[in-house]
């Protein structure tokens, strides 16, 4: 998000903050020290590649088996219909690109808003429905949002969560639920994915090349014309990894842990008993939020577990349980549209309204951090105050951070390893992670940290991994490196195709900064729904999101297809100069609230520090314009709710076009 530039605006808000602080506690001596040590830890992590020191798995040959599905075979044996053998259209009126939750959230809410079935298709390279959940299998995979929240369409499916958080396979199979109840199976297409989409003025449509796996590793090319695409690709989707010196050397298996390899290490998604682990070294690089979850199954099996860090995580208490069917009638499931309210009073509690509702009904480590620092507040900020919003933020996060490293004290036994697992940042530089096991497995007789200083690893041989000067003998290699930035370049190559429309490719136009209406459609690119998280509102509940999103453009369109007075007749939708420069202008006048971002240590946040490297006005300006929305997720959905409301499709213009 850079250094937003703000429009001139009065202060209210978030600078308040101030009065309801003890100020002593900032200009503390230990604050003062505290700030010291976080901004020797950045150091040391800073690198001038920055974001390129990472790429993404499809270029790296020593794993160019990335792309294919090992799920299939899988999900066969479990009974479970794969792929299929539905023919592709030649045309369709609405395209979904992606079958996770954002892709069944845009068929539901279309489906909902009147449209036909038999003209909507969806497309997605997996072999099944759940996005991430189809392809993250790994071992201790579960939901760090409270399913109760973020397992969309709850009251309309009248299911019950199994858990507080869900594990993977409740998940992926809850997908699977949604498209059957809404009877979209006959209208996917799985092995699919989209190469390139070419906007036909003169058909007012979306020539999208197709590319579709069929059970041999040959891939057929087709062509599939839509009036409308919506891009539900997900903001999370690109695995990464480290550029390290000497992959192409390692004689060992590895795999990344977006596909895990059971075939190796045993066991199964729904059983991962990994028995032949038992005589393996194990190494795993990186220690974020999937490896969290990951670390204390392996060491359930692994002979000898090294753990490569280079930043630890921040790891707070989890307080996993199973859903009680007597407590879920009484205390949840108790009204209607009970989840729209958990989900907004979780909002509210992350954004940090005034007044903040009386009960927090999640009341987990999510509501109780200061994530507003990365998600937004309400309340205008002049550029004189913000020092002053960003010094209230640190002060209220003072303790938070502090209770994250006794905790890690209190666990840990060995002391020089609970040094080396305490957080020294912000909590909202990098993604908060609970687990309730992480921490104890480094008191494992066969677990091992290796602590890099912040420098990662150094290189990798045939037999193993570098690390301080030290090698490190492995039979296997697990990279658990997350996944490219949500904030990376611009939602063609997000999806990983290339868009062009009226006169520009998307990424010539995203070049000069995110220009959108509402983050939902851009001018120049007709008919196209995006999903953000570029111009919109944000949360930790991605999927409350993307259902708003969802609700909007089911709205749009809906409304749009109304102007055409004769049935066949193509509507094209999209936002006019002045509605897309009005919007940005509001985005800009509201990053003021997300600029303690600047400064934190490097991850994904800030694109490994190169957001902290804008310089000129014109950098400042493209990045305050590609922010989310800086008063939080609540404002936001105030405020397009407020423009249906209103009517008459303020900012977009349409036209209606010859009979199809």
């Amino acid at each position: 998000m850079g250094n937003p530039i703000q429009a001139p605006t009065t202060l209210t808000g978030p600078a308040s903050e101030l009065s309801d602080i003890d100020l002593s506690i900032a200009n503390a001596s230990n604050a003062s020290e505290v700030t010291v040590k976080y901004q020797q830890e950045r150091a040391k992590r800073l690198r001038p590649e920055g974001n390129s020191q990472f790429v993404e798995l499809t270029t790296v040959s020593k794993l160019k088996n990335f792309e294919s599905d090992p799920w299939l075979q899988v999900d066969k044996e479990d009974g479970n219909r794969t792929g299929g053998t539905i023919n592709a259209p030649k045309r369709c009126k609405y395209l979904i690109i992606g079958a996770g939750f954002g892709g069944l959230l845009f068929a539901v809410r279309l489906l909902q808003a009147g449209i036909n079935i038999e003209d909507l298709w969806i497309v997605d390279s997996a072999g099944g429905y759940g996005g991430t959940w189809y392809w993250n299998r790994y071992p201790g995979l579960m939901c760090d949002v409270e399913s109760y929240i973020y397992m969309p369409l709850l009251e309309e499916m009248e299911y019950m969560p199994l858990h507080k958080y869900s594990y993977g396979p409740e998940l992926r199979g809850y997908a699977e639920k949604i498209a059957a109840k809404w009877k979209l199976r006959k209208n996917t297409l799985f092995r699919t994915e989209a190469s390139t989409m070419t906007w036909d003025d003169n058909e007012k449509e979306w020539v999208v090349e197709m590319l579709r796996q069929h059970t041999s590793k040959s891939k057929r090319q087709f062509t599939l014309r839509s009036q409308y695409v919506f891009l539900t690709s997900g903001i999370l989707s690109v695995p990464k990894m480290p550029r390290i010196p000497g992959l192409e050397n390692f004689q060992g298996h590895h795999f990344h842990t977006s596909r895990w390899d059971y075939t190796y290490t045993g066991g199964s998604p729904k059983d991962p008993s990994m028995n032949d682990l038992r005589d393996k070294k194990v190494g795993i690089i990186g220690t974020g939020a999937t490896a969290v979850q990951l670390i204390p199954e392996l060491a359930k099996w692994a002979k000898e577990l090294y753990v490569f860090q280079r930043t630890p995580s921040t790891v707070n208490t989890r307080g996993q349980c199973p859903t009680d069917p007597d407590w879920w009638k009484k205390e949840v499931a108790n009204k209607r549209g009970w989840q729209k309210e958990r989900v907004d009073n979780f909002s509210a509690h992350m954004s940090k309204v005034t007044p903040l509702p009386a009960v927090d009904l999640v009341d987990d480590q999510w509501t109780k951090g200061c994530f507003h620092a990365l998600l937004g507040t309400p309340g205008f900020l002049t550029p004189e105050a913000i020092p002053a919003h960003i010094a209230s933020l640190q002060a209220l996060d003072l303790p938070n951070q502090e209770r994250a490293r006794s905790r890690v004290e209190e666990v840990v036994k060995d002391k020089d390893t609970a040094e080396k697992l305490k957080p020294w940042y912000y909590s909202w530089c990098k993604r908060p992670c609970f687990h309730d096991e992480y921490l104890s497995s480094f008191n494992l007789p066969n677990v091992k940290l290796i602590d890099t200083d912040g420098k990662g690893v150094e290189r990798v041989t045939e037999n193993g991994v570098v690390a301080l000067e030290q090698q490190i003998d492995l039979d296997l290699l697990i990279f658990s490196t997350g996944y490219r930035p949500p904030s990376d370049g611009s939602p063609s190559s997000r999806a990983g195709i290339s868009i062009t429309g009226r006169t520009q490719t998307m990424d010539e136009k995203w070049a000069e900064g995110a220009g959108t209406l509402h983050g939902v459609i851009t001018r120049g690119f007709p008919n196209l729904f995006l999903t953000g998280p570029y111009q919109t509102g944000a949360t930790a509940n991605w999927t409350a999101v993307l259902d708003q999103l969802a609700i909007h453009t089911a709205y749009i369109v809906s409304e749009a297809e109304a102007k055409a007075t004769k049935k066949r007749r193509k509507v094209t939708i999209e936002p006019t100069v002045e509605g897309e420069e009005n919007w940005s202008m509001q985005i800009m006048s509201r990053a003021g609230s997300l600029a303690a971002v600047a400064g934190c240590t490097p991850g994904y946040i800030n694109r490994e520090g190169d957001a902290d490297r804008v310089t000129t006005m014109e950098e400042q300006m493209k990045a305050a314009k590609s922010a989310i929305w800086g008063h939080g997720v609540l404002d936001y959905n105030s405020v397009i709710e407020g423009w249906r409301t209103q009517g008459g499709l303020e900012g977009l213009e349409w036209a209606v076009g010859v009979e199809d």
